[in-house]
């Protein structure tokens, strides 16, 4: 998932309306300035933001939502090819236009990373080397000489991640005596037991339980190709000492692979069913699992093995659900064809909604109309996971995309209330009922700390971390910095400024504050983001302005402005501390420090210098170039761009600049 800078400002009662209707009268001036040509060059912030509102209500979709592309890495193309060669129903066509877009993403070096401008990648340029071989690209050739070059210089095989390998030996190119082992019986474990299915992380639980079943099963099918190219031949490191965690697991791994190859028989079909029910149980309406695809291949793979026929109604609506998530496009060096990992429409427009009322639209315009009819129908009213810890909560709030009941969150649900409760609705006990399902929703999943995470609630157990199969990110939900400034800055916003639930998520973001004066980011790149969301949340919520932490959080965003007048962090930043606010300026980054500063009542150098970076860098069209990633799906592993960012968090920012200065 991935998430956002709070709605800072749009806290506006009945008399700020006469202050909004002024800043649509300079923007509609603006746009009219333009000419049926288009929007003028920016000039001012004001035409800045008459160009960019313009743009935003282009590309609304005529149901009312927004949705921007969500680009990830090409393990996601990768990965695709070889599922479809695992079920049996790749095809030379798909093949060759996804095999095109992952060798335009190959670096001069011949390496593929995660995230753009980031550094070479193991695992992701193995996968992406195994995905060519298969779409036919001779060994030979000089990119993947080159690509194979890296992979040896950096540990080939034997380093790669353990996703990757279990994608290696789904083909007998790894051995699965060789992969940490999970073992099915874990869906049996008692959500009060130490380690199960519910304390992962809501994306680790759905993609652990099916993963638990085809590891059990073993599958081994015939690949065209072969790896020992990348092989080292590297030994094993040595274990972990026995009296650290890491040493324990190793062990304990060692004792499952024992368990694996003499299971009680009848207790491991039982134990593959049930998890095989647990899977189905969780399908969408769109046919995935989460929304999200690392659950939903590997749920796909799961079923298939225990038996699931391809016209079984799961699985065949399983994989043509997988067709929405397609991108396809024309390049000069033809079509085309990557995957979406996921897709944020519900966390889009709640964005695009705020960022168009910040920019000067009524609370009644059409287009926020249609939005906000959008977001009432995608309420979630049903309970799903995060009820095993809060079984008494009544269900409410939003998810992030299109079709995930079983798992709205807090992030969501918090900026869809800050959005909505500016609208002027013709069905107002309607919309007001919705809203306030949403906060008590998500007041309930508050943490015993303070803090709130996205999708559960005190999922702070450290011990999933320690399992040597849990190397592909974050695999627990504690409470953020980011999420629970939002919710903080929605509860103020609601008047509840006082409420404990309000006061204790204050007092988890005072406490967590960083000693320089930033916050860490989880959703977002990452100190930038972090600050961005906790000043406005503090200062709704009550804190003064010239308090110390406030003070202290302003220096750090002043001191990390770029020359250009803009911010921006590069996502190593994650990994080292030393890139923290440091990094291109890109227009969603510049834009959260200047919503963090305007909360702060500053009326600087500095904030005249961002507002000048984002009219400076503005496109003719009235959107913003951003290649760079600014958003987190797991620290230091896996990263996204999300493509509206460049657009809405600027808007929000222009909006919020030019009625305080009107």
């Amino acid at each position: 998932m991935t998430h956002t800078m709070a709605a800072t400002a749009g806290h506006e009662d009945e008399t700020a309306i006469p202050e909004i209707d002024a800043v649509e009268q300079v923007i509609t001036a603006a746009r009219v300035a333009a000419g049926p040509e288009g929007p003028a060059p920016a000039r001012t912030a004001a035409d800045a933001l008459g160009a960019a509102v313009a743009y935003l209500r282009s590309v609304q979709d005529p149901a009312g939502w927004w949705k921007g592309e969500l680009a990830t890495n090409v393990t996601m193309d990768a990965e695709d090819l070889l599922m479809r060669e695992f079920l049996g129903i790749r095809q030379e066509r798909e093949t060759e236009e996804a095999a095109r877009w992952i060798r335009s993403q190959q670096r001069e070096d011949g390496t593929w990373a995660t995230f753009e401008g980031g550094p070479a990648e193991l695992s992701a340029t193995v996968e992406a080397w195994v995905a060519l071989r298969l779409a036919g690209d001779p060994t030979d050739a000089p990119h993947m000489l080159r690509a194979n070059e890296y992979i040896l210089a950096n540990g080939g095989l034997e380093n790669t991640r353990v996703f990757t390998r279990i994608w290696l030996a789904l083909f007998g190119l790894w051995s699965w005596d060789d992969l940490p082992d999970l073992p099915p019986e874990l869906i049996f474990l008692p959500s009060w037991f130490p380690l199960n299915v519910y304390n992962f992380g809501c994306w680790a639980r759905q993609t652990v339980v099916p993963l638990t079943i085809v590891g059990s099963l073993r599958p081994v099918r015939s690949l065209p190709i072969g790896v020992d190219e990348l092989r080292t031949g590297a030994q094993p490191s040595r274990r972990a000492p026995l009296w650290s965690w890491n040493g324990v697991f190793q062990r304990l791994d060692k004792v499952l692979h024992f368990y694996a190859k003499h299971p009680v028989r009848p207790l491991r079909r039982l134990a593959q069913r049930r998890a095989a029910e647990w899977v189905l149980a969780r399908q969408e309406a769109d046919g995935g699992w989460g929304g999200i695809q690392p659950p939903w291949v590997y749920s796909l793979l799961a079923l298939h093995l225990l038996g699931y026929a391809m016209d079984h109604p799961a699985v065949k609506a399983g994989i043509e659900g997988l067709e929405g998530f397609l991108i396809r496009e024309d390049t000069p060096r033809g079509r085309v064809r990557r995957l979406e990992a996921c897709q944020s429409p519900v966390w889009d427009t709640g964005l695009a909604l705020t960022a168009m009322l910040d920019g000067g639209v009524p609370g009644d315009d059409e287009a926020v109309l249609r939005a906000t009819d959008w977001l009432m129908d995608e309420e979630i009213r049903v309970k799903g996971d995060w009820s095993v810890r809060r079984p008494n909560l009544a269900p409410g709030g939003w998810a992030f995309e299109f079709a995930n009941d079983g798992y709205p969150d807090t992030d969501d649900t918090a900026e869809i209330v800050l959005a909505l409760r500016r609208v002027k609705h013709p069905r107002p006990e309607a919309l007001r009922a919705s809203i306030d399902r949403g906060v008590a929703w998500t007041v309930g999943m508050q943490s015993q700390d303070g803090g709130w995470g996205a999708f559960d609630a005190d999922n702070v157990h450290t011990l999933a971390n320690k399992l040597p199969f849990c190397d592909f990110g974050e695999v627990i939900d504690p409470p953020s910095a980011d999420v629970t400034a939002h919710i903080v800055e929605m509860l103020a916003a609601e008047g509840l400024t006082e409420e404990p639930s309000t006061q204790r998520g204050v007092r988890w973001l005072l406490d967590n504050q960083e000693p320089d004066g930033s916050w860490f980011g989880r959703w977002g790149a990452n100190y930038v983001y972090g600050t961005g969301a906790v000043v406005p949340a503090l200062v709704f919520a009550g804190t003064d302005p010239a308090s110390p932490p406030i003070r202290r959080a302003v220096a750090w965003l002043v001191e990390h402005q770029n020359p250009d007048g803009g911010w921006g962090e590069d996502l190593r930043s994650y990994v080292d501390r030393s890139w923290a606010g440091r990094g291109k300026s890109t227009a969603s980054q510049t834009a959260w420090a200047l919503l963090a500063l305007l909360a702060a009542g500053e009326r600087t150098e500095a904030v005249e210098r961002g507002v000048a970076f984002l009219v400076d860098t503005q496109r003719p069209d009235g959107n913003w170039d951003e290649p760079e990633f600014t958003g987190t799906g797991f620290p230091g592993d896996f990263y996204i761009n999300y493509h509206l960012y460049r657009v809405v968090f600027p808007v929000s920012a222009l909006g919020r600049y030019v009625r305080m200065a009107s």
